[in-house]
Formats: C-alpha cells, structure tokens, sequence
C-alpha cells in the first residue's frame, strides 16, 4: 500500500519541467528525421513509452531499497560492461551496445546510476573526519569508479568516461576532501594528463584539438563544430520556425539527432527557444539541489546530488561541444537527445530524485 501522503508532497511542477524537457526532444528529433530517417522518431516514442514506466516504478519504490540492493545493482552494472566484449555489437568502430533483438541495451549508460548508488552507500557508511577525507579514504571510492570506468574506455566511449569522473569527484567534494589532497591529486593528474593522451584514439585526438581551431580542419575533425556554430548563428533571435531549419534536415549537421540535437534546436526556435530550454534545465537543477538539501537521511542526500551532478555536467559538456568551447566528446543532452538507453537512463534518475523528494517529510 502507498502512503497517501506522498502525493501531498508530489513535485509536479519538477515532474512537468521533465515531460516538457521530453516534448521538446521529440519534437526536435521529429524536425531532424522525419524525411531521412522516420524510424528514428518512431523508435524516440517507444523509448519514451519505456522510460516513463521505468520512471513510474522508480517513483513508487521507496529508494531506501537502492541501498539495500546497492551491491546487487553495482555488480549487475560490471557484469554488462564486461559481457559488452563477448555478446557485444560493434558500429563505428566502437563495442558499446548489447543486441536484445526488439531493444539495443547499451550498459554504460546504466552504470552511471549504479556508480551513484553505490558511493551514496558507501560515503553514507563511512566514517569521515571533519577535516575531510584523506587519500586513503579515496582509496575505495576512487576503485568503484575506476572499475567501470577502464571497462568503458576500453569499449571506447570517452564521453560516459568523463561523466563517470565528474559524478565521482562531484560526490567526493560534497562528502569534503582535505584541502592538501584537493592540490596534490590536482598537481597529480596535471603530470599524468599527457601519458593519458597516449592511450587515446586518433579520432578522440583529433576531437579534442580540433575545438580550439575547428576552422584549420572545416571539412575533417572540425566539420561538427563548424556546422553547429552556423545551425545555431542562423536561428537569429526567433528561429526560422518549427522544421524550417536547414542544417539537419539536409544533413549538413552530423549527428544531428543525438549530440548535436541543441543545433538542430535552437535554429529552429533561435535565441528564445534556446533560452526556455536552458530555464528548464536551470529549473531541474536547483529542483535536484533542493531535494538533496532536504532530504530525510544522508543516503538520500548523496543520491539526490550524484543524479543532479550527473544531469548538470551531461548539460555542461554538451551545450559546451555545441558552442565550441569544449572538445566534442559523445556527451548527449538529457531528455532530448536521441537514444534509447540514454533516455530510459535519465528518466529513472529523474524518478528516483522525485522519489527522494516526495518522501522527505515521511518518517
């Protein structure tokens, strides 16, 4: 039976940020597809259909079972990345997705929640001084992330890597690191970064480089990014109006349904469109914030901000590749980008946020 009194406290006005989040990646994937691509829009409907019953049962069970399953979910989470290398699909060049015949799983996108579960479990269970943590406080926490971490960079998917770091640290700050550790681990990876670059891909170098310059290489590694700054340039303050944009619906923009989707957007709908979206995302953010300051008990509070950290720097890097200001890295936009793991992802950590919240006066 489900206390009455968790729909008193219901957040619909969060829940109603989400749908429209929803909508408008739809229609935007709609606008970009429908004449070389229709299935793909077609596919976005049932993904939604999946994902809000994800979302539904992610609401309804109280998340005080996350933690008690925290071991079981994280274990899962490794079993499918590791799986990913024997029963796999290859595209691109890339081994991220599981063949279910009816549905592609693509499991780094669920490890992601996995990885907050199951730091919220372990920094709620530990003890940490009131100067912070130290580095062998670190030590188990940093193995969690590593973990799966390594199995994504091998599959590879650069993009889930770094969010992966970003949720970490994220919830390490919030939990407090010592000052001293903040710096030595800053100096650390400093010296470390060129033995990173390294191991990365020609093509993973050549996205990263080419966003200080992408004019030296228009019609190679800059191409996305040029493409994107002139979708975005012709959308003026108005727009030119729903599916009369140019750059996705003839192709010019790769990727145009899934990481670049806010191109496709905001040359459709201009500045003003552009700005409602980021109000939104704005909204969903201080909501997110506002359910960890609230919430009844630390696991909560942990879970509430790793899923917030996680919303803010998917919108961060995205909008950042879009722009130009940062190195196209595969970080898709939340609820509006396309894929199908991606989008039942996001809208089971938007239930379990709204779980939190709406059980916070329930004791």
């Amino acid at each position: 039976m489900i206390d009455r009194r968790l729909f008193t406290h219901f957040d619909w006005a969060i829940l109603s940020v989400i749908l429209g989040l929803i909508c408008i990646g739809f229609a935007s994937i709609y606008s970009a597809t429908h004449i070389h691509m229709p299935m793909i829009y077609t596919k976005d409907m049932y993904w939604i259909g999946i994902g809000a019953g994800m979302m539904l049962l992610a609401i309804i069970f109280s998340y005080s079972y996350l933690e008690r399953f925290a071991y079981i979910i994280y274990g899962s989470s490794i079993a499918l990345l590791i799986s990913v290398f024997f029963i796999g699909s290859s595209f691109s060049g890339a081994k991220r997705w599981i063949s279910l015949g009816f549905f592609t799983l693509q499991p780094s996108e669920f490890a992601k929640i996995a990885l907050i579960i199951m730091l919220a479990k372990y920094f709620n269970e530990k003890l940490i001084s009131d100067k912070g943590m130290g580095l062998k406080d670190l030590a188990v926490p940093a193995v969690i992330m590593i973990i799966p971490f390594l199995l994504i960079a091998k599959q590879p998917d650069l993009g889930t890597g770094i969010i992966l770091w970003m949720i970490f640290w994220s919830m390490a700050f919030v939990v407090k690191i010592r000052t001293r550790v903040i710096m030595g681990l800053g100096a650390f990876f400093a010296a470390l970064a060129p033995f990173g670059w390294m191991f990365l891909k020609d093509y993973q170098k050549a996205r990263i480089t080419s966003f200080m310059s992408p004019e030296s290489d228009p019609l190679g590694s800059g191409y996305h990014v040029m493409q994107s700054k002139i979708a975005i340039g012709s959308g003026g303050f108005l727009g030119k109006g729903f599916m009369e944009g140019t750059q996705g619906k003839l192709m010019f923009l790769p990727e145009h349904h899934t990481d670049f989707i806010f191109a496709v957007l905001a040359e459709e709908w201009g500045l003003i469109g552009a700005m409602v979206v980021l109000g939104l995302f704005l909204a969903l953010i201080i909501s997110g914030i506002n359910t960890a300051g609230s919430s009844k008990d630390r696991f909560g509070f942990l879970v509430a901000f790793g899923i917030t950290s996680m919303f803010f720097w998917q919108v961060f890097i995205n909008l950042g590749m879009v722009a130009g200001i940062m190195p196209v890295v595969g970080v898709p936009l939340p609820f509006i980008s396309y894929g199908g793991s991606f989008l039942i992802t996001s809208m089971i950590a938007a239930g379990i946020l709204l779980n939190i919240n709406m059980r916070r006066f329930i004791f």
